[in-house]
């Protein structure tokens, strides 16, 4: 979904209920691939090690930029989370992983429920179906659903407790219309200005 224009189609303070719509639309795709991304911050030891239990292998990195009192070289996260103590971690949080495909072992639905009070991302790509008689057709490389936890923002790097936002990615020029569509496919409409697609 790089460079694509993603639409708000759903906001709720409830992330089972915000999961769901994003799963009705998924159904919508006419090709959706199976690689499903996924990315969260971290804020708490119990949020990392929850995290760790479901993707061990993902890459950890501290979330805000760390440099080297003396050298002033930037840091990067090098400890294991499956291993750190509860002391290192909550000397590192906090961390975050983004871009991480989630294993097949996994239920998405584990990931919704592991996300703690940070933002988190569940992406799915695909391609929406050709609507010629609209002048609208699906764009492989941009097309998706996404949802956002605990944020408002497609990027979420605004982190938002407790709102849950769902977006359609549509192209790299965007589609109102098809967005309008898809909204209302959920029961829902286009809740604001389009946005900058991950």
């Amino acid at each position: 979904m790089g460079n694509s224009v993603a639409y708000p189609v759903h906001r709720t303070t409830d992330p089972v209920e915000a999961y769901a719509k994003a799963r009705v639309l998924c159904g919508l795709l006419a090709r959706r691939y199976q690689e499903v991304r996924v990315g969260a911050e971290l804020g708490t030891v119990a949020d990392v090690r929850r995290m760790a239990a479901l993707l061990p292998d993902a890459g950890y990195d501290y979330t805000e930029m760390r440099t080297h009192p003396e050298t002033g070289e930037f840091l990067y996260y090098e400890g294991d989370v499956r291993t750190a103590t509860d002391a290192e971690l909550e000397a590192a949080v906090p961390l975050d992983f983004v871009s991480t495909e989630l294993p097949a072992a996994v239920a998405e639905e584990e990931f919704v429920r592991a996300v703690g009070a940070g933002p988190a991302s569940i992406g799915w790509e695909g391609c929406w179906p050709d609507e010629p008689e609209l002048g609208s057709y699906g764009s492989p490389k941009y097309d998706g659903v996404q949802l956002v936890l605990n944020s408002d923002e497609c990027e979420w790097s605004r982190k938002v407790s407790g709102v849950h936002t769902v977006y359609v990615h549509v192209t790299k020029f965007g589609d109102l219309g098809r967005a309008e569509r898809l909204a209302a496919a959920i029961g829902g409409s286009v809740l604001g200005e389009p946005e900058s697609g991950l």
